[in-house]
């Protein structure tokens, strides 16, 4: 059995609330889990209240080979249970190919002006 430390939602529509759970994989987002090790308020104003787990749980269920999702590892990382590798996407800056053709057809447009610009 594969487990997950993960988030399961809780509250109502437009007004998230989530719980921190030990869950088998294979179970749904918001259905059975294991134990609830903490809890997550994304509406809380005060960044460091947001977030309140219960370390030794955590680092049990850790220890014992559960994965956290990329979320529960941010949790972690800042709780200084997990050592999360930063991210890095380098691709993901780039334009796709229309945006790509806008800016060259745009570079071609000011050219044609300056041009006949310097003309007149």
């Amino acid at each position: 059995m594969s487990l997950k430390l993960r988030l399961a939602r809780a509250g109502t529509k437009k007004r998230p609330y989530y719980h921190v759970v030990v869950a088998d994989a294979r179970s749904p987002r918001d259905g059975r889990f294991i134990e609830k090790i903490g809890t997550y308020d994304p509406r809380l104003a005060d960044k460091s209240a947001r977030v309140s787990l219960v370390a030794e749980r955590a680092q049990h269920w850790l220890g014992v080979g559960a994965q956290p999702t990329d979320r529960v590892a941010r949790f972690l990382d800042a709780a200084g249970l997990l050592k999360r590798e930063p991210r890095n996407n380098p691709e993901r800056a780039v334009p796709g190919a229309k945006a790509t053709e806008r800016a060259e057809a745009r570079a071609k447009a000011a050219e044609a002006a300056a041009a006949a610009g310097d003309a007149a």
